[in-house]
């Protein structure tokens, strides 16, 4: 078999989009990875495929990164990750914030299928067949389009499973679970899940509000539990914002945290927690997931074979709002 462009970039040790920069004249590549691309192809015999660099000539060289909201901690980090990676193949990122907006994701596609955009990453709340999808270059953080859209996602059930059974550890007697369903199908769900089975197999009950809401829509949905379970004794939250308005709103009703709450939240510890606390939280790899996106986008868009679904594992973090 011929060698390929991965191979060349394997044996010069450097990134595929450096190899493809090199033998494309595309961007700027420091001489010594030029020289050490040029050592590769002559070592391996390397011949270019003149189709595939028709093709490559083809590309737009920009991605598309679709989240609900920008300004969500979350996302912005992410967002962030996913610009710096993609900029390592030579890719530009368009950032589209498309809560509430489906045809913003319909318009994405178009883009797709019209050569003006190379792929895109999809953190949507919008349900998608896999039909209208099919041939283009999308992955997906956690959310579930069907065999041909590859996602990325963390440990869901496991972490949520280790957070309740803490709260548990910790004394709590009756904890509950605060979070916004996601409409499509998604890994998110799965911390749900995990919360019922943890309940079911202690003989505890499910004290749980989780309802689909846009982001903004946290107040209404943390009243509304509160106002169901005013004596639970523990929480766990799924998602950042919830938890910050949670606590505020616990605080108000003189309900204090950890002393009579104890407080969970899956999302990870962002600079702007309140009054600089260290929350107890499932911290989720940010980085590590938004460069995997991108790494398996690009290569999505080379017609290269990538994994369906890739986990990462989390890291468990005890602060201040567990005793």
């Amino acid at each position: 078999m011929s060698p390929t462009i991965k191979d060349v970039a394997k044996y010069a040790g450097v990134g595929l989009g450096t190899a493809s920069r090199v033998l494309n004249g595309g961007g700027s590549v420091n001489k010594e990875k030029r020289d050490k691309v040029m050592e590769a192809v002559k070592a391996l015999n390397y011949t270019p495929n003149k189709m595939a660099s028709k093709l490559r000539k083809n590309e737009t060289r920009n991605i598309a990164l679709l989240v609900p909201i920008i300004n969500h901690p979350f996302f912005a980090e992410f967002a962030y990750y996913v610009e710096d990676e993609a900029d390592k193949f030579g890719y530009s990122v368009i950032l589209v914030s498309s809560q509430q907006r489906v045809e913003k994701e319909a318009d994405i596609i178009k883009r797709i299928r019209r050569r003006e955009v190379d792929g895109a990453v999809f953190v949507t709340h919008f349900a998608h067949l896999e039909s209208e999808l099919e041939g283009c270059p999308i992955v997906s953080l956690d959310r579930i389009f069907g065999e041909g859209i590859p996602y990325v996602t963390s440990d869901n059930y496991t972490a949520t499973v280790k957070a309740v059974k803490y709260l548990m550890e910790r004394g709590c007697k009756k904890i509950g679970y605060l979070g916004s369903k996601p409409i499509v199908k998604s890994e998110v769900s799965e911390r749900e899940r995990a919360y019922k089975d943890v309940m079911e197999q202690t003989g505890n009950q499910n004290l749980i509000v989780n309802e689909v809401i846009p982001h903004g829509g946290e107040q209404a949905l943390a009243e509304e539990f509160l106002e169901k379970f005013p004596d639970i004794d523990g929480v766990f939250v799924s998602g950042y914002s919830m938890a910050q308005i949670f606590r505020k709103l616990a605080e108000k009703k003189n309900k204090r945290i950890p002393e009579d709450i104890q407080l969970i939240l899956y999302d990870g510890v962002f600079s702007d927690w309140d009054r600089g606390e260290e929350v107890t939280c499932v911290e989720q790899p940010v980085e590590k997931m938004a460069r995997a996106v991108v790494d398996i986008l690009v290569k999505k868009i080379h017609g290269e074979d990538v994994e369906k679904r890739m986990e990462f594992p989390t890291k468990f973090i005890v602060g201040n709002t567990t005793l």
